[in-house]
């Protein structure tokens, strides 16, 4: 009986029909699928429990829709050989066939996008948990319309205790602002260097350009700081010495210590340090994103460069690689003399989550959930990141691997479009080196895939794999 690799999970592609209850939806879109051929006889269908998972369906609802097919004869289903697609007359094709196209999800078959972790990993009945023990003890007027422009204290509270803890950070919960995300802060603190006068923001010669195109959007210019295995080029900020906002001087700098976005490299002491006697000695303002600095995998956690200096770093971080960017939970950690301009752009109507979701998360983390969690995930992320380096290596080296959720892949030099286009033949989602590149960067040349390993659900990672594997050269 035939199989395919490329029907498990979230590949089987389904088109559930807008209208319709889920059961009745989810039927008639697997009824369609094999009465045309597209899900050959003799497939073998992912179990109900992995099919619920990816689409986010209850696991009896899936259970309920194979028992009505296979009571149709459309499915078979036996002890040891799961379920399987029933044989029957091949469906009839026209003489002159075009070519099968799956139903549009939105986007490619498999994705290795960098910036996302495994969403059907997020611990939903823990969440569920902490959400109902937030609920019974919420005070009344948290359901109100009034509250602290910084957030629940509750949350700050906890985030202070656990970044202190765990990342090395200086939290007065005082200091703590909670936001909507990396974005959302970093929209408010641009709007503050720009009251400040500051004109030029350093950012890192690689990273993301919607971070960039905040700054921008606020009127402020970037200037890209070289990158190389040791992380941003710090050093070269001195070059720039005067008055922070000077013009010609940058005001601030934007980095990413920890793990350097895209390329993975940890920023050197030396380099940190010289970061820090630019700041003091300019009076600019270091805005620190640690995006994903619980997961470490081959040595002790690299700690926040916030703890070398409180007065003159923003520290930033989100529950989105942690847990998922849905929540839209961000927080920042203001020096003393920022925490009132922060809040006076922020203001009373710029609400973040709402306040039923902080208390959840403050409950996930004070009551130790959190830290399961992430501790959880970063076995099955180095898991991940070992067999995709077993998947590719010898072919490629790999680098930026001891931490987070991505890898980059050094290809041979001019190769990294040709590597691109036959990984859409493959029908996988992947980035390219190229994309995160400063416009006005002087950088050595170099060809490279951006590989997000924690994107895939698990019934895809197998196939995906395979997929990146056909790609390479």
């Amino acid at each position: 009986m035939m199989e395919s690799w490329a029907t498990f999970g979230a590949d089987l592609h389904l088109d559930l029909s807008a209208g319709r209850g889920l059961r009745a939806g989810l039927t008639e879109a697997l009824r369609e699928a094999a009465r045309s051929g597209r899900l050959a006889a003799g497939t073998r269908l992912p179990s109900s429990r992995s099919l619920a998972a990816d689409l986010g369906i209850a696991r009896n609802t899936v259970a309920e829709a194979y028992a009505e097919l296979v009571a149709e004869g459309w499915l078979t289903a036996r002890q040891g050989s799961g379920t399987r697609v029933a044989e029957r007359a091949r469906p009839r094709r026209s003489a002159a066939p075009a070519r099968v196209r799956r139903p549009a999800r939105g986007g490619p078959s498999y994705s290795l996008m960098p910036g996302s972790p495994d969403l059907a990993g997020f611990p939903r009945a823990a969440w569920l948990s902490a959400a109902r023990r937030a609920l019974t003890g919420a005070p009344n007027e948290a359901f109100g319309y009034e509250g602290d422009a910084r957030g629940r204290v509750e949350l700050r509270r906890a985030l202070a205790d656990y970044l202190a803890r765990a990342r090395g950070v200086y939290a007065d919960p005082e200091r703590v602002v909670l936001t909507a995300g990396f974005v959302h802060g970093l929209k408010l603190l641009a709007r503050v260097l720009r009251a400040r006068r500051v004109r030029e923001v350093a950012v890192e010669g690689y990273g993301l350009d919607y971070h960039r195109d905040v700054l921008v959007r606020a009127g402020l210019r970037t200037r890209p700081l070289g990158v190389d295995g040791d992380g941003a080029r710090t050093g070269e900020l001195t070059g720039a010495a005067g008055a922070g906002g000077a013009v010609g001087a940058p005001g601030a700098v934007l980095l990413t210590p920890a793990h350097q976005f895209p390329t993975g490299a940890a920023l050197t002491p030396a380099r940190r340090a010289a970061a820090v006697d630019w700041a003091r000695t300019t009076g600019g303002l270091i805005l620190e994103d640690d995006y994903d600095g619980e997961f470490r995998y081959d040595r002790q956690p690299v700690g926040a460069l916030q703890g070398l200096d409180p007065d003159r770093v923003v520290y930033l971080g989100t529950a989105s690689k942690s847990l998922a960017p849905g929540l839209r939970m961000g927080w920042m950690v203001l020096p003393p003399g920022l925490l009132d301009e922060v809040l006076a752009v922020k203001g009373l109507g710029d609400r973040t989550s709402s306040a039923l979701e902080q208390l959840t998360l403050a409950e996930f983390i004070t009551s130790g959930a959190y830290d399961r969690h992430v501790r959880g995930m970063r076995v099955r992320y180095r898991r991940r990141r070992d067999e995709l380096v077993a998947a590719v290596g010898g072919r490629v080296a790999v680098s930026g691997i001891a931490a987070g959720l991505h890898a980059v892949l050094d290809l041979p030099a001019g190769t990294e479009r040709s590597v691109l286009q036959s990984a859409a033949w493959q029908d996988l989602a992947v980035c390219g080196l190229a994309r995160f590149r400063h416009p006005e960067a002087e950088l050595p040349a170099r060809d490279a895939l951006v590989v997000g390993y924690g994107t895939p659900p698990d019934s895809a990672w197998t196939p995906t794999l395979a997929a990146l594997a056909a790609a390479l050269p």
